[in-house]
Protein backbone atom coordinates (compact mmCIF):
# COMPACT_ATOMS: atom_id res chain seq x y z
CA UNK A 1 0.00 0.00 0.00
CA UNK A 2 1.32 3.59 -0.68
CA UNK A 3 0.31 6.97 1.75
CA UNK A 4 0.47 9.89 -0.11
CA UNK A 5 -0.83 13.71 0.61
CA UNK A 6 -1.60 15.05 -2.24
CA UNK A 7 -2.26 18.81 -4.02
CA UNK A 8 -5.49 20.15 -4.96
CA UNK A 9 -6.64 18.68 -8.10
CA UNK A 10 -7.27 21.74 -10.85
CA UNK A 11 -10.63 22.35 -11.82
CA UNK A 12 -12.74 21.59 -8.71
CA UNK A 13 -13.60 25.01 -7.78
CA UNK A 14 -15.17 25.84 -11.23
CA UNK A 15 -16.76 22.94 -11.24
CA UNK A 16 -18.60 23.32 -7.49
CA UNK A 17 -19.07 26.42 -8.65
CA UNK A 18 -21.67 25.33 -11.34
CA UNK A 19 -22.60 22.16 -10.17
CA UNK A 20 -26.14 21.78 -8.37
CA UNK A 21 -24.71 20.07 -5.21
CA UNK A 22 -26.20 16.21 -5.27
CA UNK A 23 -26.50 14.92 -1.49
CA UNK A 24 -26.63 16.07 2.01
CA UNK A 25 -28.47 19.21 1.20
CA UNK A 26 -26.92 22.38 0.52
CA UNK A 27 -24.34 23.09 2.69
CA UNK A 28 -24.78 26.04 5.71
CA UNK A 29 -23.01 29.40 4.97
CA UNK A 30 -20.21 29.11 7.77
CA UNK A 31 -17.42 32.00 7.94
CA UNK A 32 -14.51 32.84 10.16
CA UNK A 33 -14.80 36.39 9.20
CA UNK A 34 -12.07 36.23 5.92
CA UNK A 35 -14.82 34.61 3.72
CA UNK A 36 -14.12 30.93 4.01
CA UNK A 37 -15.15 28.04 5.78
CA UNK A 38 -14.90 27.93 9.64
CA UNK A 39 -11.70 25.25 10.05
CA UNK A 40 -12.83 21.76 12.01
CA UNK A 41 -8.85 21.35 13.57
CA UNK A 42 -10.20 18.50 15.36
CA UNK A 43 -11.93 16.48 12.12
CA UNK A 44 -9.70 14.34 10.55
CA UNK A 45 -11.25 12.78 6.78
CA UNK A 46 -9.97 9.98 5.12
CA UNK A 47 -10.34 8.21 1.67
CA UNK A 48 -9.08 4.98 0.47
CA UNK A 49 -9.21 4.08 -3.21
CA UNK A 50 -9.82 0.84 -4.82
CA UNK A 51 -7.27 -0.79 -7.36
CA UNK A 52 -7.25 1.37 -9.52
CA UNK A 53 -5.98 4.58 -7.61
CA UNK A 54 -6.39 8.11 -7.52
CA UNK A 55 -5.31 8.94 -10.63
CA UNK A 56 -7.94 6.76 -12.39
CA UNK A 57 -9.33 9.44 -14.36
CA UNK A 58 -12.66 7.87 -12.72
CA UNK A 59 -14.48 7.50 -10.01
CA UNK A 60 -11.51 7.07 -7.51
CA UNK A 61 -10.34 10.08 -8.99
CA UNK A 62 -13.64 11.69 -8.36
CA UNK A 63 -13.86 10.67 -5.07
CA UNK A 64 -10.43 11.89 -4.10
CA UNK A 65 -11.43 15.43 -5.73
CA UNK A 66 -14.42 15.79 -3.85
CA UNK A 67 -12.92 15.15 -0.62
CA UNK A 68 -10.01 17.31 -0.71
CA UNK A 69 -11.91 20.41 -1.62
CA UNK A 70 -13.83 19.64 1.18
CA UNK A 71 -10.86 19.33 3.55
CA UNK A 72 -8.94 22.46 2.32
CA UNK A 73 -12.64 24.27 2.98
CA UNK A 74 -12.55 22.77 6.14
CA UNK A 75 -9.16 23.77 6.86
CA UNK A 76 -7.88 20.07 7.80
CA UNK A 77 -5.21 17.38 6.22
CA UNK A 78 -7.15 14.53 4.33
CA UNK A 79 -5.03 11.52 4.48
CA UNK A 80 -5.98 9.20 1.95
CA UNK A 81 -4.24 5.37 1.12
CA UNK A 82 -4.13 4.18 -2.50
CA UNK A 83 -4.75 0.05 -2.93
CA UNK A 84 -2.58 -1.62 -5.40
CA UNK A 85 -4.98 -4.89 -5.00
CA UNK A 86 -8.33 -6.56 -3.64
CA UNK A 87 -5.92 -7.72 -0.79
CA UNK A 88 -5.19 -4.13 0.18
CA UNK A 89 -8.60 -3.28 1.01
CA UNK A 90 -9.08 -4.32 4.86
CA UNK A 91 -5.50 -3.57 5.63
CA UNK A 92 -5.70 -0.17 4.25
CA UNK A 93 -9.22 0.73 5.55
CA UNK A 94 -7.73 -0.32 8.72
CA UNK A 95 -4.96 2.01 8.80
CA UNK A 96 -7.13 4.60 8.30
CA UNK A 97 -8.54 3.65 11.93
CA UNK A 98 -4.87 3.13 13.04
CA UNK A 99 -4.71 7.29 11.68
CA UNK A 100 -7.34 8.27 14.10
CA UNK A 101 -9.98 9.42 11.10
CA UNK A 102 -13.19 10.58 11.62
CA UNK A 103 -14.69 10.20 8.25
CA UNK A 104 -13.84 7.32 5.99
CA UNK A 105 -14.63 7.58 2.71
CA UNK A 106 -14.02 4.00 0.58
CA UNK A 107 -14.24 4.15 -3.12
CA UNK A 108 -16.20 2.10 -5.07
CA UNK A 109 -18.06 -1.42 -4.38
CA UNK A 110 -15.33 -3.79 -4.28
CA UNK A 111 -14.50 -2.22 -0.65
CA UNK A 112 -17.63 -2.71 0.36
CA UNK A 113 -16.95 -5.88 2.84
CA UNK A 114 -14.39 -4.47 3.98
CA UNK A 115 -16.28 -0.97 4.44
CA UNK A 116 -18.89 -2.77 7.08
CA UNK A 117 -16.29 -5.24 8.56
CA UNK A 118 -14.33 -1.68 9.70
CA UNK A 119 -17.41 -0.05 10.75
CA UNK A 120 -18.99 -2.78 12.62
CA UNK A 121 -15.76 -3.07 14.87
CA UNK A 122 -15.30 1.42 15.10
CA UNK A 123 -19.29 2.65 15.16
CA UNK A 124 -17.71 5.68 15.96
CA UNK A 125 -16.34 6.63 12.56
CA UNK A 126 -18.45 7.50 9.52
CA UNK A 127 -17.78 5.89 6.80
CA UNK A 128 -19.20 7.06 3.71
CA UNK A 129 -19.07 4.60 1.14
CA UNK A 130 -18.95 4.83 -2.42
CA UNK A 131 -20.98 2.80 -5.36
CA UNK A 132 -22.39 0.12 -3.00
CA UNK A 133 -25.36 -0.30 -0.48
CA UNK A 134 -23.27 -1.94 2.21
CA UNK A 135 -25.46 -4.62 1.90
CA UNK A 136 -23.52 -7.67 1.35
CA UNK A 137 -26.38 -9.97 2.69
CA UNK A 138 -28.58 -8.79 0.25
CA UNK A 139 -31.83 -8.53 2.22
CA UNK A 140 -32.27 -5.31 1.24
CA UNK A 141 -31.16 -2.81 4.34
CA UNK A 142 -27.63 -1.80 5.24
CA UNK A 143 -25.58 -4.08 7.13
CA UNK A 144 -24.76 -1.94 9.40
CA UNK A 145 -25.77 1.72 10.58
CA UNK A 146 -22.85 3.95 10.44
CA UNK A 147 -22.16 3.63 6.59
CA UNK A 148 -23.32 6.57 4.24
CA UNK A 149 -23.63 5.04 1.12
CA UNK A 150 -23.49 7.21 -2.22
CA UNK A 151 -25.04 5.53 -5.08
CA UNK A 152 -26.15 6.65 -8.68
CA UNK A 153 -28.37 5.42 -10.51
CA UNK A 154 -26.31 5.81 -13.99
CA UNK A 155 -29.17 3.65 -16.23
CA UNK A 156 -31.38 7.17 -16.25
CA UNK A 157 -28.13 9.27 -17.95
CA UNK A 158 -26.98 6.05 -20.04
CA UNK A 159 -30.36 5.80 -21.64
CA UNK A 160 -30.23 9.25 -23.38
CA UNK A 161 -26.15 8.21 -23.94
CA UNK A 162 -27.83 5.26 -25.96
CA UNK A 163 -30.37 7.31 -27.39
CA UNK A 164 -27.28 9.76 -28.86
CA UNK A 165 -25.69 6.73 -29.29
CA UNK A 166 -28.04 4.90 -31.65
CA UNK A 167 -28.79 7.89 -33.69
CA UNK A 168 -24.97 8.53 -34.46
CA UNK A 169 -24.10 5.00 -35.97
CA UNK A 170 -23.38 4.86 -39.64
CA UNK A 171 -23.72 0.74 -39.36
CA UNK A 172 -26.94 0.47 -37.07
CA UNK A 173 -25.00 -1.56 -34.51
CA UNK A 174 -23.68 -0.30 -31.25
CA UNK A 175 -22.29 -2.07 -28.09
CA UNK A 176 -21.01 -2.53 -24.88
CA UNK A 177 -18.43 -4.35 -22.55
CA UNK A 178 -17.96 -4.07 -18.65
CA UNK A 179 -15.05 -4.66 -16.53
CA UNK A 180 -16.74 -7.29 -14.48
CA UNK A 181 -20.61 -8.19 -14.13
CA UNK A 182 -21.54 -6.32 -11.35
CA UNK A 183 -24.38 -4.21 -10.80
CA UNK A 184 -22.74 -1.17 -10.46
CA UNK A 185 -21.26 -2.05 -14.02
CA UNK A 186 -24.29 -3.43 -15.63
CA UNK A 187 -26.72 -0.54 -14.40
CA UNK A 188 -24.71 1.64 -17.51
CA UNK A 189 -25.43 -1.24 -19.49
CA UNK A 190 -28.60 -1.59 -19.06
CA UNK A 191 -29.17 1.63 -19.85
CA UNK A 192 -27.72 2.32 -22.79
CA UNK A 193 -29.11 -1.10 -24.42
CA UNK A 194 -32.99 0.37 -23.33
CA UNK A 195 -32.39 4.31 -25.16
CA UNK A 196 -30.62 2.03 -27.83
CA UNK A 197 -34.15 0.31 -28.03
CA UNK A 198 -36.32 3.32 -27.59
CA UNK A 199 -34.98 5.05 -30.04
CA UNK A 200 -35.22 2.27 -32.14
CA UNK A 201 -39.15 1.87 -31.73
CA UNK A 202 -39.70 5.19 -31.66
CA UNK A 203 -38.16 6.29 -35.00
CA UNK A 204 -38.86 2.74 -36.58
CA UNK A 205 -35.07 1.89 -37.36
CA UNK A 206 -33.14 -1.25 -36.77
CA UNK A 207 -30.65 -0.41 -34.06
CA UNK A 208 -28.59 -3.75 -32.72
CA UNK A 209 -27.05 -3.41 -29.54
CA UNK A 210 -23.86 -5.85 -29.39
CA UNK A 211 -22.01 -7.08 -25.70
CA UNK A 212 -25.29 -6.93 -23.55
CA UNK A 213 -28.61 -8.11 -24.53
CA UNK A 214 -30.02 -7.25 -20.70
CA UNK A 215 -28.95 -10.24 -18.86
CA UNK A 216 -25.63 -10.90 -20.21
CA UNK A 217 -23.17 -10.25 -22.36
CA UNK A 218 -19.19 -9.28 -22.98
CA UNK A 219 -17.56 -8.65 -19.54
CA UNK A 220 -12.78 -8.60 -19.23
CA UNK A 221 -12.65 -10.34 -15.74
CA UNK A 222 -11.11 -7.30 -14.38
CA UNK A 223 -10.53 -3.24 -14.47
CA UNK A 224 -7.26 -3.26 -15.80
CA UNK A 225 -6.03 -1.50 -19.18
CA UNK A 226 -4.81 -4.47 -20.21
CA UNK A 227 -4.82 -7.38 -23.19
CA UNK A 228 -8.59 -8.57 -22.24
CA UNK A 229 -9.64 -5.34 -22.81
CA UNK A 230 -8.43 -4.52 -25.80
CA UNK A 231 -9.55 -7.87 -27.42
CA UNK A 232 -12.91 -7.57 -25.68
CA UNK A 233 -13.08 -4.18 -27.59
CA UNK A 234 -11.74 -5.78 -30.75
CA UNK A 235 -14.78 -8.26 -30.74
CA UNK A 236 -17.75 -5.60 -30.06
CA UNK A 237 -15.80 -3.43 -33.24
CA UNK A 238 -15.42 -6.99 -34.98
CA UNK A 239 -19.57 -7.02 -35.16
CA UNK A 240 -19.54 -3.97 -36.78
CA UNK A 241 -20.27 -1.94 -33.96
CA UNK A 242 -19.29 2.24 -34.72
CA UNK A 243 -20.29 3.02 -31.31
CA UNK A 244 -18.81 1.25 -28.08
CA UNK A 245 -19.16 2.12 -24.64
CA UNK A 246 -16.76 0.37 -22.03
CA UNK A 247 -17.68 0.29 -18.57
CA UNK A 248 -14.73 -0.29 -15.75
CA UNK A 249 -12.72 3.23 -15.31
CA UNK A 250 -9.44 2.30 -17.38
CA UNK A 251 -10.50 -0.44 -19.76
CA UNK A 252 -11.40 2.43 -21.83
CA UNK A 253 -8.19 2.62 -22.64
CA UNK A 254 -8.33 -0.73 -24.52
CA UNK A 255 -10.95 0.46 -26.30
CA UNK A 256 -8.53 3.24 -27.39
CA UNK A 257 -6.29 0.62 -28.96
CA UNK A 258 -8.99 -1.28 -30.50
CA UNK A 259 -10.13 1.29 -32.13
CA UNK A 260 -6.85 2.94 -33.41
CA UNK A 261 -5.93 -1.43 -34.85
CA UNK A 262 -9.03 -1.35 -36.61
CA UNK A 263 -9.03 1.37 -39.15
CA UNK A 264 -12.63 2.16 -38.51
CA UNK A 265 -14.26 5.51 -38.05
CA UNK A 266 -15.53 4.70 -34.56
CA UNK A 267 -16.61 6.59 -31.18
CA UNK A 268 -16.95 6.22 -28.00
CA UNK A 269 -18.45 6.94 -25.05
CA UNK A 270 -17.09 7.72 -21.22
CA UNK A 271 -18.20 6.72 -17.86
CA UNK A 272 -18.25 8.32 -14.55
CA UNK A 273 -16.14 11.66 -15.79
CA UNK A 274 -16.53 13.20 -18.86
CA UNK A 275 -13.70 11.75 -20.18
CA UNK A 276 -12.68 13.99 -22.97
CA UNK A 277 -11.30 15.90 -20.03
CA UNK A 278 -9.83 14.03 -18.20
CA UNK A 279 -8.43 11.90 -20.80
CA UNK A 280 -6.80 14.27 -23.94
CA UNK A 281 -6.17 11.08 -25.80
CA UNK A 282 -9.48 10.43 -26.28
CA UNK A 283 -10.93 13.95 -27.78
CA UNK A 284 -10.90 12.38 -31.47
CA UNK A 285 -13.15 9.32 -30.16
CA UNK A 286 -14.90 10.16 -27.54
CA UNK A 287 -19.09 11.67 -28.57
CA UNK A 288 -19.94 11.83 -24.93
CA UNK A 289 -19.82 10.89 -21.39
CA UNK A 290 -22.36 8.88 -18.91
CA UNK A 291 -21.58 10.99 -15.77
CA UNK A 292 -21.81 9.97 -11.84
CA UNK A 293 -21.26 13.61 -9.90
CA UNK A 294 -19.31 11.95 -7.88
CA UNK A 295 -17.50 15.25 -6.79
CA UNK A 296 -20.34 16.58 -5.41
CA UNK A 297 -21.79 14.52 -3.21
CA UNK A 298 -18.27 12.94 -1.54
CA UNK A 299 -17.85 17.21 -1.44
CA UNK A 300 -20.95 17.18 0.47
CA UNK A 301 -20.77 13.83 2.22
CA UNK A 302 -17.34 15.42 3.85
CA UNK A 303 -18.56 18.82 4.70
CA UNK A 304 -21.27 17.35 6.62
CA UNK A 305 -19.23 15.08 9.03
CA UNK A 306 -16.94 17.96 9.06
CA UNK A 307 -19.65 19.96 10.82
CA UNK A 308 -21.07 17.62 13.08
CA UNK A 309 -23.80 17.73 10.44
CA UNK A 310 -23.49 14.07 8.86
CA UNK A 311 -26.53 11.51 8.17
CA UNK A 312 -26.16 7.80 7.25
CA UNK A 313 -29.08 8.16 4.76
CA UNK A 314 -28.29 6.70 1.31
CA UNK A 315 -28.14 9.33 -0.96
CA UNK A 316 -29.21 8.35 -4.90
CA UNK A 317 -27.80 10.22 -7.57
CA UNK A 318 -30.58 10.94 -10.82
CA UNK A 319 -30.94 13.02 -13.11
CA UNK A 320 -33.51 14.82 -11.27
CA UNK A 321 -31.38 16.12 -8.86
CA UNK A 322 -28.09 16.59 -10.96
CA UNK A 323 -26.53 13.44 -9.57
CA UNK A 324 -25.93 11.47 -12.90
CA UNK A 325 -26.27 13.04 -16.56
CA UNK A 326 -24.36 13.10 -19.86
CA UNK A 327 -21.29 15.12 -20.95
CA UNK A 328 -21.38 17.67 -23.95
CA UNK A 329 -20.28 16.14 -27.40
CA UNK A 330 -17.32 18.31 -27.70
CA UNK A 331 -15.69 18.00 -31.18
CA UNK A 332 -18.67 15.50 -32.09
CA UNK A 333 -20.86 18.66 -32.09
CA UNK A 334 -21.02 19.07 -35.77
CA UNK A 335 -21.39 15.32 -36.25
CA UNK A 336 -24.31 14.55 -34.65
CA UNK A 337 -27.48 15.41 -36.23
CA UNK A 338 -28.79 19.10 -35.82
CA UNK A 339 -32.54 18.21 -33.82
CA UNK A 340 -30.22 15.56 -31.53
CA UNK A 341 -29.94 17.97 -28.66
CA UNK A 342 -33.61 18.56 -28.44
CA UNK A 343 -34.54 15.45 -28.78
CA UNK A 344 -32.17 14.13 -25.72
CA UNK A 345 -33.81 17.50 -23.72
CA UNK A 346 -37.00 15.55 -24.43
CA UNK A 347 -35.85 12.10 -23.23
CA UNK A 348 -34.81 13.94 -20.45
CA UNK A 349 -37.75 15.40 -19.45
CA UNK A 350 -39.62 12.10 -20.04
CA UNK A 351 -37.35 10.25 -17.60
CA UNK A 352 -37.68 12.96 -14.94
CA UNK A 353 -41.65 12.83 -15.02
CA UNK A 354 -42.04 9.41 -15.32
CA UNK A 355 -43.63 8.93 -19.24
CA UNK A 356 -40.33 7.34 -19.74
CA UNK A 357 -39.24 4.42 -17.73
CA UNK A 358 -35.69 3.26 -17.03
CA UNK A 359 -35.47 -0.22 -14.88
CA UNK A 360 -32.49 -0.50 -13.07
CA UNK A 361 -31.50 -1.91 -9.79
CA UNK A 362 -31.96 1.36 -8.19
CA UNK A 363 -35.11 2.23 -9.61
CA UNK A 364 -38.02 3.64 -7.53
Amino acid sequence: MRKTKKAVVGGIAALLATATPAACGDAPEEENGTGTEASAPDFTPCIVSDAGGFDDKSFNQLGYEGAKQAADELGVDLIDVESNSENDYGPNTESLVAEGCDAIVTVGFALSAATVESAKANPEIEYVLIDDAADNDFDGTKDVDNVKPLLYNTAEAAFPAGYAAADYTKTGVVGTYGGMEFPTVTIFMDGFKQGADYYAEENGKDIKVVGWNGKTGSFTGGFEANEAATSTARRILDRDADVILPVGGPIYRGALTAIEDSGKDVAMLGVDADVYETDPNTQDVILTSILKNMKVSTYEAIMAAGRDDFDFEAYVGTLENDGVGIAPFHNFEDKVSPELRGKLDTVKAGIIDGSIEVTSYLAP
